[in-house]
């Protein structure tokens, strides 16, 4: 079941992050944010952007969620996408039904590009990071815009990051308004019952 994520969802959903932050470069976060933080992140993502979960049985099995590209007003129809998938829980599937909806959510908000910015291992896969990621997002529609060599630190090796974008709308040059997902939240989840 896919539904909109909580406050309450932020312990589930920080063990999830905790392995990517420990265990892979998948994220160049060093240190896992307090429960306190991440309940945050959460609301304050919620106030403008879709943050979704994938739950079976009451056990959240991934999550995903958008953000501001960047803070400048002529940006407002792109948004960065994240997800993360429990890592027992990967290559089933979850994942593209996590961005699927995401997208959903995201285009009733008439937004138009979804920019992923993706660890990207500098010369070669290692134990904390592969090409799974950009993989997965190219397999999703995703097209490489841009690559910063080096530029992520972790584990005393350096990464690369990338840019990656999947337009789900037309460019025209006369806009619709941005809604935030808040006034859309109640349609979306008729979607999702």
């Amino acid at each position: 079941m896919i539904r909109v994520a909580t406050k309450e969802d932020a312990r589930q959903l920080l063990d999830i992050y905790a392995y990517y932050i420990e265990e892979t470069a998948i994220t160049f976060e060093y240190e896992v944010p307090s429960l306190k933080e991440f309940e945050e992140r959460i609301e304050d993502t919620l106030q403008k952007y879709p943050y979704l979960v994938e739950e079976e049985n009451k056990k959240i099995l991934g999550y995903a969620y958008a953000g501001p590209f960047k803070e400048r007003a002529a940006y407002d129809w792109s948004v960065e996408t994240t997800i993360y998938v429990h890592k027992d829980a990967r290559r089933n599937g979850i994942g593209k039904k996590l961005y699927e909806a995401l997208e959903r959510a995201l285009f009733m908000q008439h937004i138009i590009n979804l920019d992923a910015c993706i660890a990207d291992p500098a010369e070669v896969e290692d134990e904390h990071l592969t090409k799974d990621s950009v993989r997965y997002h190219q397999h999703l529609g995703y097209r490489m815009v841009g690559k910063f060599y080096k530029s992520g630190y972790k584990f005393n090796k350096w990464y690369d990051m990338v840019w990656m974008e999947k337009c789900i709308g037309p460019h025209k040059n006369q806009l619709q308004k941005i809604i935030p997902f808040p006034q859309i939240q109640k349609k979306f989840e008729n979607i999702y019952k």
